[in-house]
């Protein structure tokens, strides 16, 4: 395989490390300067929405969707000498990533060409700040379990229930819900999908205290909350199908992710003194790095892989799970490891007194988040070993029931 640029590929990174050069600063190697702003700083989002902006006016926010969804309509191999080139720039980034990654591909698959002319430009501008209202206190990692209700009246559906861990609610202006439309169909086939107006009456919205000390994620309550049927994505009662959808994005988008690179903790080890010299020369360190970076560079291929099917106009596929399973195991090992490598200096978290501005400290307090959002580690080996590898499916006894018959309670009354 040659991965050396063709002339057109060539041409495509020169204009971006122009871009780059001119309306970014370059990131310092180890500085962790891009990872220290969190998503809940008004000041944070304002950058962010800002440098959107530019990228969409000079063809760089979108560059693998259609035209007719306001991007680029280029490949999926531009799209990976973007990422490239402006990985080495100090830029904020994650404000967009669940809105781009997983809402509007959504709403643009599913939704009409109307809804493609109002939401997807100004989502890919910046202008607007999408969310995903999946997760339940009592589904657990079972998204086919939710009880949120939406029942029908008129030209309007009222929606009652319960969401929690939903990112960026308390700042987003829209989100996608999915909630219970039949409670008589199987728990598969009596949802329907929605996106809505995060400001509409009847939403309360109460962020979660992470033990980072950040309040990213949020429990979102809805009492009465009527949402138009022209805000419905596919056919009531079909929302699992829409669902699909968002879910590969999401482990498209989770898998492809990363809270530090595999350049911080070699720059890490390159600073490090041990008892035996400096940390790069040990040969138990040297062993650690090696089979994270022989990781890193098999999910930055398998990324690349999934690019080449969306650039296809195709549906992130099962394999999408591989590199979010892979991804939130490695980061939150190579935080710890980060840490025992500083020793009593792990314990500090103020970024002006320990290495690398504290992101090994900040990444080892938020990477276990990635092993559950967007489906746990073990929904994730599920998937790949049914869905990847066509082993045999784990018996499911509730797949054809009703929902309303479906056990409650405690263990005395199901018994």
């Amino acid at each position: 395989m040659d991965f050396d640029d063709t002339a057109e590929e060539a041409e495509f990174r020169a204009g971006a490390r122009a871009f780059l050069e001119q309306h970014a600063r370059r990131r310092e190697p180890g500085s962790g300067l891009v990872y220290r702003a969190g998503n809940e700083s008004p000041e944070f989002r304002q950058r962010a929405k800002a440098w959107q902006a530019k990228k969409a006016d000079a063809g760089y926010a979108g560059i693998t969707w259609p035209k007719e969804w306001g991007g680029r309509g280029g490949t999926a191999i531009q799209q990976v000498i973007y990422d490239q080139e402006e990985g080495k720039y100090a830029v904020p980034r994650g404000l967009f990533d669940i809105g781009l990654g997983m809402c509007i591909p959504t709403l643009c698959t599913w939704g009409t060409q109307a809804h493609r002319d109002r939401y997807a430009r100004k989502a890919l501008r910046g202008e607007e700040v999408w969310c995903q209202l999946f997760s339940e206190p009592a589904a657990g990692s079972d998204l086919a379990g939710l009880r949120t209700r939406a029942d029908r009246d008129g030209d309007n559906w009222v929606v009652n229930g319960q969401k929690i861990w939903t990112s960026g609610a308390h700042y987003c202006d829209f989100g996608v819900l999915v909630a219970r439309s039949n409670f008589a169909a199987p728990k598969h086939k009596g949802l329907t999908y929605f996106f809505l107006d995060m400001k509409s009456p009847g939403i309360e919205i109460r962020p979660i205290k992470q033990i980072s000390g950040q309040s990213h994620f949020n429990e979102v309550f809805f009492s009465d909350v009527r949402i138009p049927d022209s805000h419905r994505l596919g056919k009531p009662g079909e929302g699992w199908k829409v669902s699909l959808t968002t879910l590969m994005n999401e482990r498209y988008t989770i898998g492809g992710r990363a809270s530090v690179g595999i350049e911080d903790i070699f720059e890490l080890a390159r600073n490090i003194e041990l008892d035996d010299g400096p940390a790069l020369k040990n040969a138990a360190v040297r062993d650690k790095l090696a089979d994270w970076f022989v990781s890193s560079q098999g999910l930055k291929y398998s990324h690349f892989r999934t690019m080449t099917a969306l650039s296809r106009g195709e549906t992130p596929g099962p394999e999408s799970s591989i590199g979010k399973l892979v991804n939130g195991s490695k980061l939150q090992n190579l935080a710890a490891f980060a840490l025992d490598l500083m020793e009593q200096g792990g314990v500090l978290t103020n970024p002006e007194l320990v290495p690398l501005a504290g992101v090994f400290q900040q990444t080892l307090m938020t990477s276990p988040s990635s092993r559950i959002a967007g489906g746990s580690d073990e929904i994730m080996r599920n998937i790949i070993a049914e869905r990847v590898l066509g082993l045999p499916a784990d018996v499911r006894v509730d797949k054809d029931l009703p929902f309303s018959a479906l056990p409650t309670g405690n263990v005395k009354e199901r018994s």
